[in-house]
């Protein structure tokens, strides 16, 4: 087990907030590799003419290795540190959109999915559970605004990347944006450090409901508290990613992508508007329920984001061919949507303990990968029914049988589990290299 103690002490970055300011840097970097996807969907299938389901499994490949390698890449984390996994991941970003750049097959394009979601996935993964680890009393705060560089990171290069598909070509953007984005992340990810066994000895206060069990993945998969949340995870996932990843050809479809739209004394192109406000709602609601999570507890509060995020859905299926509309409840549909990505990984880390916490957050990440296989069915059920009607009815209904889950089942089996494991104890050890 890898161990810097000394530099751990001489180090000004060794603290919670200049380790959470790190890790909301490599997330931020690292965003468009999933944020930014749907601007391209368009101008690669004018190029070569293959169809939008061939092109979005790539996005489907992306999601499921940025997912399902995270525990073992938390396993590596938590037995040897954070920093050569965050390094590793930036420069497998850097080169995943390098080879999108000259790819001329769907091949190349899937390959390069595939080392993108190796490298998203180290990166996401490692700073989640790095954040949860230095605020044991606040993990859903910290969690949330982690998170947040990943949802809402690619906020403020919506327009230059748009801008510059337009002027420059896809290829030429994905090179830029990709070598640039890599390069931050290899650089900043040298400064990432876990806490020391030392920062656990003064039994820091937890959060409310939580236990000081520490759980190891093989005792945490064996919970069927796990399996629940894990269930409710993949309900919630679909309808956010199907949303994701194809905004642009919804907006297409409802004639609403190019109008103009003017709100907040700003003029912009439906999408385009609907694209940049949904990035930074996506990545407001991350922080901000994990927030309102460790005051009123965290299934109470999946249980209202959750709700509204079915809410909207139907709202938009019924209202998005308004291009008004369409920018205002898509930004809905993210902002009740982001708030998983902090939600589940603060209550993992609540349920199951801080010591393996990257490998534990990381096997419940997996669920957003199981989520991911249902985007391409979307495109199936649009060209059986000819509209998204049925898509987001189905999300919308997987959202709200969440809500209802979260407290009618979750609630009660999480507070048997902790009540039971809660007077058991374990000595933290944690990787900090």
């Amino acid at each position: 087990m890898a161990t810097d103690s000394n530099s751990q002490k001489t180090s000004v970055f060794a603290n919670p907030w200049a380790q959470l300011i790190v890790g909301l840097i490599c997330m931020v970097m690292v965003a468009n590799l999933q944020y930014g996807w749907t601007l391209f969907v368009g101008p690669i299938g004018a190029k070569y003419g293959w169809s939008k389901a061939a092109i979005q499994v790539t996005f489907t490949i992306f999601v499921l290795l940025e997912t399902w390698l995270v525990p073992a890449e938390g396993y590596l984390v938590d037995r040897f540190g954070p920093k050569w996994m965050i390094v590793g991941g930036g420069a497998l970003c850097g080169l995943a959109w390098t080879i999108n750049s000259f790819a001329d097959s769907l091949g190349m394009f899937y390959f390069a999915a595939v080392l993108g979601g190796i490298g998203a996935g180290a990166v996401y993964g490692t700073c989640i559970g790095n954040a949860v680890k230095w605020f044991p009393g606040r993990r859903g705060l910290a969690a949330g605004l982690t998170a947040a560089g990943f949802g809402a990171g690619s906020a403020a290069t919506i327009i230059p990347i748009a801008n510059m598909i337009k002027s420059s070509g896809y290829e030429h953007t994905f090179l830029t944006f990709g070598l640039f984005q890599g390069i931050v992340v290899v650089i900043v990810g040298l400064l990432i450090l876990a806490p020391s066994a030392s920062f656990f000895v003064a039994a820091p206060k937890l959060s409310p409901g939580a236990s000081r069990y520490q759980a190891k993945p093989l005792e945490m998969l064996k919970a069927p508290v796990f399996w629940v949340m894990y269930v409710m995870f993949i309900m919630m996932a679909a309808g956010g990613l199907m949303a994701t990843a194809q905004l642009a050809p919804i907006a297409k479809d409802f004639k609403v992508a190019d109008i103009p739209v003017s709100l907040i004394g700003i003029t912009l192109p439906a999408l385009t508007f609907a694209l940049s406000i949904d990035r930074i709602l996506n990545g407001l609601t991350r922080p901000f329920f994990g927030w309102v999570s460790d005051k009123i507890g965290r299934e109470q509060t999946m249980f209202i984001a959750f709700l509204l995020e079915g809410v909207g859905i139907i709202a938009l299926a019924n209202f998005g061919n308004d291009p008004v509309a369409f920018v205002l409840l898509s930004g809905l549909v993210f902002f009740a949507w982001g708030e998983i990505y902090s939600l589940f990984p603060a209550t993992v880390t609540d349920t199951f303990g801080a010591t393996y916490a990257t490998t534990n957050t990381g096997l419940m990440y997996t669920a957003k990968g199981t989520a991911s296989l249902l985007v391409p069915l979307a495109n199936v059920m649009v060209a059986a029914k000819g509209n998204w009607h049925g898509v987001f009815i189905t999300a919308a209904t997987l959202n709200i049988l969440a809500a209802l889950m979260a407290v009618a089942i979750l609630k009660p089996l999480r507070s048997a589990y902790t009540n039971r494991s809660g007077t058991v104890g374990a000595t933290p050890k944690l990787a900090t290299g």
